[in-house]
Formats: C-alpha cells, sequence, structure tokens
C-alpha cells in the first residue's frame, strides 16, 4: 500500500477521534500564581494572571499618586488586589480614619449602602479592616484593605453569597504577604 492510501485510510479515524475528543470536556487543573504586586510591595495568589492597570488619583488636598490594581475573573468569582504609595501630605500616622474613608467609598456599592460586617484587627505590622456585604444580583463582596506606613493595600473578592469564606476566597487572603 502506498504511503498515500495509509493518509487517506487514517484521515478517517482521526475525525472521528478528533470529534470524540472535542465532546467531552477537558478538565485542567486550577492553577494559582504567585503575583507580585507594584515592584513586590507585596505578593498574593491569584488562579490566573490577573490584568495590571494604573490608576491616576488626588489625595483630599490635591497631589496627585497612582493606585495599582491587579484584576481576574475566574470560576465565577473576581479577584482585585490594589496598592498605593501615599503621598506625604497624607496623615498616615493614624490609619484608622484613612481605611474608614476607604470603607465608606466602597460601602456606595453596595446593596443598602453599608457592610454587613466588619472586623478591625492588626495584620502583620498593619492596621487593617476586613469587611463583607451584600452587592446586587445575589453576590457578596469581601474587603480587606490595610495600612502600612504610607502605603495602602487592599484584596476584594466578588462572588455568590456565602462564597466569601469559601476556599477559593479564603486562599485568596491567606496568600497576602507583606515585605519587609
Amino acid at each position: 500500500m502506498t504511503l498515500r492510501r495509509h493518509l487517506l485510510l487514517a484521515i478517517p479515524a482521526l475525525v472521528v477521534a478528533g470529534r470524540a475528543e472535542a465532546q467531552k470536556p477537558i478538565a485542567l487543573p486550577q492553577q494559582w500564581y504567585g503575583v507580585e504586586v507594584e515592584d513586590n510591595v507585596f505578593t498574593v495568589q491569584m488562579p490566573g494572571v490577573p490584568d495590571h492597570r494604573i490608576v491616576g488619583d488626588v489625595t483630599a488636598r490635591g497631589t496627585p499618586f497612582q493606585l495599582h490594581s491587579y484584576s481576574l475573573d475566574a470560576g465565577g468569582f473576581s479577584y482585585v488586589a490594589q496598592s498605593a504609595l501615599y503621598p506625604g501630605d497624607v496623615d498616615a500616622g493614624n490609619p484608622r480614619p484613612i481605611l474608614q474613608a476607604a470603607l465608606d467609598s466602597r460601602a456606595r456599592s453596595l446593596d443598602g449602602g453599608k457592610w454587613s460586617s466588619v472586623e478591625w484587627r492588626a495584620l502583620d505590622r498593619a492596621t487593617a479592616v476586613d469587611s463583607t456585604g451584600p452587592v446586587r444580583g445575589g453576590n457578596a463582596l469581601r474587603q480587606l484593605a490595610l495600612l502600612e506606613g504610607r502605603r495602602f493595600v487592599s484584596l476584594a473578592f466578588l462572588g455568590p453569597t456565602g462564597s466569601t469564606t469559601g476556599p477559593e476566597a479564603q486562599r485568596f487572603f491567606t496568600s497576602l504577604k507583606l515585605q519587609a
């Protein structure tokens, strides 16, 4: 038999095998990646490679600064890690009012305009606040915001109600490592 005939006989078998393979979904293990945020200020794990954007912002006194935002939608959840170094005109000596302002700003997007739970705590060397609240459409938002010196860090997780304490959220939040 010639090579050409072997190839012609093999084509129908390959087409059938290809169709069979295309009908069953391929199960890939979910892989989490360590993300170095803005010059390795902190690391966090996400279930994919996030989109990085730099957003211009200004302080209450009008001094410009940059907010680095890393976001990813995966597996029906949204993950966001943000970092900013506040300029010198921000009084970072008392972090609670700065973090409260961040909470109040984000609360405007919540269903009912307020957080359902807010927990203040220390995280490493930083003052932190962990909050959860309902979002329209049966979703919930969990946010961890902290201030270490002039460095603002925020992690946010959005998913169906009840998922903010699930394994994906827990892995995301507990993976946060501040650099010395």
